[in-house]
């Protein structure tokens, strides 16, 4: 059980330095890998991750923002990995802000994003706050607010934790505006607690930001804790960039408020430092740490080293179109302009510099900075003995603090109804996740039956293929057997026709011997009575002796025809007898072959024929008698030899004869083909060229059993022999043998 929590706890620890590892990857870096990586999806992939982490708050970044999403449109329409819809809006929207002419169009594209972002469960948190930015532009504080409100329910409901993170930011921001602390600080703790588990950086920002609420709500005791927990995460996570600019900004007036003005300006110039380190912000961040570190000389009354430091600013801010507030927070360049110009007793700019601040605050809707800017003018004509003006801003300052304090009190109200609608919302998401819980024990049961079943089909269709697999190997076995008993009928058949044969041919061969023996002594006789010395015969005479010399040849010659086919009975009973052993049918083929044209040009030495040996390399021994498959191939050699001379005969001119013994290796056989090109034979005769006795050759030059005895053989070996022929073009005998 030990190792098994040891086990999960390392799982747990590997998912969540995984998520920081993600959400914290340096922008520049991953669009450099995207450029290396060989693949479209690897490509793709990247591209995905350098647009989560992108901020769209910078317009530099808005710019880089475009190219790389038609980069991954383009590889998406030919990987087809991911659905393209939320980033076709998210383009859409992006290229509008960058344009700036339609930023409503800008935010329904925005909003179509995020909408469709969801539904892929994809968390977008940078995305969600860089829409806070957005709403600025468009002076639309309330939407904002409702927008998130929205969407802050949404993700409660669906456990989007990142999601909920950046809303619960979002909300804290628009709070403060209102001058809300309470709830700003709540949405800042909230934020920071969630993005503990994906983001440092973020959880940092959200730390310094409560620091500083707690501080412009005067509470500077809590405002330290919280900025000490910031600068802890800062240093031991190496965080940079605009959240440790914005630190440095909060510490020093932070410590400005404890009137601990050394320290103060030590951090406003680091912040200073900090800025010059900074090239793709570096304008931006000067001014405000220009601003801050004159408050601080301000206040201790300094006023010559402020005067250089705030026109820098005021260049910075004229050529930046900088407004009042701003990603690193207020920027109060005309407040500091107005206590300058008090301090130099200069009332005419103090005035114009409070009309300013007053009047960009209004604009901006920051509730937090009109009140105290409406003070400030109120105790300016008051001073300078102007109650008309002082009584007509006072006016404001009563209008305005009846306004935020009826908005307070409908809060209050609100906030109390919001406690039951939060009590509701939690029952609602305790019920959804106890559906949630149900339904996965219902879909783990079914799980578990359908593996189940899934497991007897299995097991079933094994059993099946097993019996289906005997059944074809006892099929296969039974064939054999039936094949095996049949070749024994046979063979017992041609056993006993073969004893029969070899007696037959045995009794006959004697009286035919006799025949032959007298016929050749009674020619020879006839033959005598014709010799030097001896008187010639009457003519009836010679003509007896003539017929009687004849019809003795005839008798020799049938008698002659007679062994022939007693021979060939004695071949067939013989058939099959002789002893099997692994043969070279290449160098059996080569033997045969030459051994036939031999004794062709011994009969006829004038004749001359093509031979043509295309052996297979490689080709496996066969076990065979040797004898009976050379009797084989020494017949169909032969045979062609004599198809070819026969065809000579009539063709003696363009006519050139051929012969060809091919060998090749099939699937479980070879293969040996006996091809010429002499006269071939007719369809009716391949029907009947393997019957014993059948022969086209004339009388007394063939007796039909060759052909005969070779399918046999063959056959009594396993294989085939089969004819293939086109009469006055070739024949072919393709015999095959198993292997």
């Amino acid at each position: 059980m030990k190792w098994i929590l040891v086990a999960l706890c390392v799982l747990l620890a590997t998912s969540v330095q995984a998520q920081h590892a993600y959400w914290a990857a340096p922008y520049d870096s991953l669009r450099q890998a995207a450029q290396r990586q060989p693949s479209d999806t690897a490509r793709l992939r990247i591209l995905v991750h350098v647009l989560d982490v992108t901020e769209l708050t910078e317009a530099a970044r808005r710019q880089e923002a475009l190219p790389i999403l038609n980069e991954l449109l383009q590889l998406n329409q030919r990987t087809q990995l991911l659905d393209d819809a939320p980033y076709q809006a998210l383009r859409r929207g992006v290229a509008l802000w960058v344009e700036g002419k339609q930023l409503d169009q800008a935010m329904e594209a925005m909003h179509r994003a995020v909408e469709l972002f969801d539904q892929a469960k994809h968390p977008i948190p940078r995305l969600l706050i860089d829409l806070a930015p957005l709403y600025n532009q468009l002076q639309q504080s309330d939407a904002r607010l409702t927008y998130f409100q929205q969407k802050l329910n949404e993700y409660q409901l669906h456990s989007s934790y990142q999601n909920l993170a950046a809303c619960y930011l979002v909300l804290g921001g628009s709070y403060r505006h209102r001058a809300d602390h309470n709830r700003a600080i709540s949405c800042y703790l909230n934020a920071a607690d969630l993005f503990a588990k994906f983001d440092h950086q973020l959880q940092a920002n959200e730390l310094v930001v409560a620091g500083s609420s707690y501080a412009d709500w005067g509470n500077n005791q809590k405002a330290l804790v919280y900025m000490q927990q910031a600068v802890e995460l800062e240093s031991r996570y190496n965080i940079k960039g605009l959240q440790r600019f914005y630190t440095l900004l909060a510490i020093s007036r932070l410590y400005a408020m404890r009137e601990n003005y050394s320290r103060a300006i030590e951090y406003a110039d680091q912040a200073l430092e900090f800025a010059k380190n900074s090239p793709a912000n570096q304008a931006e961040y000067t001014a405000y740490a220009l601003v801050q570190k004159s408050s601080v000389l301000l206040q201790l009354q300094q006023t010559q080293q402020v005067r250089p430091l705030l026109q820098q600013a005021q260049h910075l801010a004229d050529s930046l179109h900088m407004s009042i507030t701003g990603r690193p927070g207020e920027f109060m360049l005309d407040e500091m302009w107005a206590k300058y110009h008090r301090q130099e007793h200069n009332y005419a700019q103090v005035e114009t510099h409070w009309r300013q601040a007053y009047e960009k605050a209004t604009a901006a809707k920051y509730n937090m900075l009109r009140p105290r800017y409406l003070q400030e003018l109120i105790r300016f004509y008051d001073e300078r003995g102007q109650p008309e003006k002082a009584q007509r801003f006072t006016r404001t300052y009563l209008n305005l603090t009846d306004t935020l304090y009826a908005a307070l009190g409908a809060q209050h109200v609100a906030q109390y109804e919001g406690e039951r609608q939060e009590q509701a919302r939690l029952v609602q998401i305790a019920n959804l996740r106890q559906a949630q819980a149900l339904q996965a024990v219902r879909i783990q049961q079914r799980n578990t039956l359908l593996m189940g079943a899934g497991v007897a089909i299995i097991l079933i269709s094994g059993l099946g293929a097993l019996a289906y697999r005997q059944l074809q190997s006892k099929r296969r076995t039974l064939a054999q057997l039936r094949q095996a008993q049949n070749q024994l009928v046979q063979a017992e058949k041609w056993a006993f026709v073969g004893e029969l044969s070899a007696g037959i041919a045995h009794e006959l061969q004697n009286p035919l011997n006799f025949m032959k023996k007298f016929a050749e002594v009674s020619t020879t006789m006839v033959d005598g009575m014709h010799q030097k010395g001896q008187a010639p015969g009457t003519g009836l005479e010679q003509e007896i002796l003539l017929g009687l010399k004849q019809n003795l040849q005839e008798i020799s010659q049938h008698g002659m025809r007679a062994s022939s086919i007693i021979r060939g009975m004695l071949d067939h009973s013989r058939a099959g007898t002789g002893q099997r052993m692994a043969t070279d049918l290449n160098e059996l083929a080569t033997e045969n072959l030459h051994l036939a044209c031999e004794s062709q040009q011994a009969q006829q030495p004038a004749f001359i024929a093509t031979l043509s040996l295309e052996l297979a390399s490689g080709l496996p021994l066969v076990s065979v008698v040797p004898q009976d498959m050379g009797r084989v191939l020494l017949n169909l050699c032969t045979n062609a030899f004599q198809a070819v001379e026969q065809r000579r005969q009539t063709e003696p001119v363009a006519y050139k004869p051929t012969i060809s013994i091919s060998t090749r290796q099939l699937a479980g056989s070879v293969e040996i083909r006996v091809r010429d090109n002499g006269c071939g034979m007719p369809p009716e005769v391949q029907q009947k060229v393997f019957t014993p006795f059948f022969t086209t050759k004339p009388i007394g030059e063939g007796t039909g059993l060759g052909l005969s005895l070779s399918h046999d053989i063959v056959k009594a070996h396993g294989g085939t022999l089969i004819v293939d022929s086109r009469e006055g073009e070739y024949t072919e005998f393709v015999v095959r043998l198993p292997a």
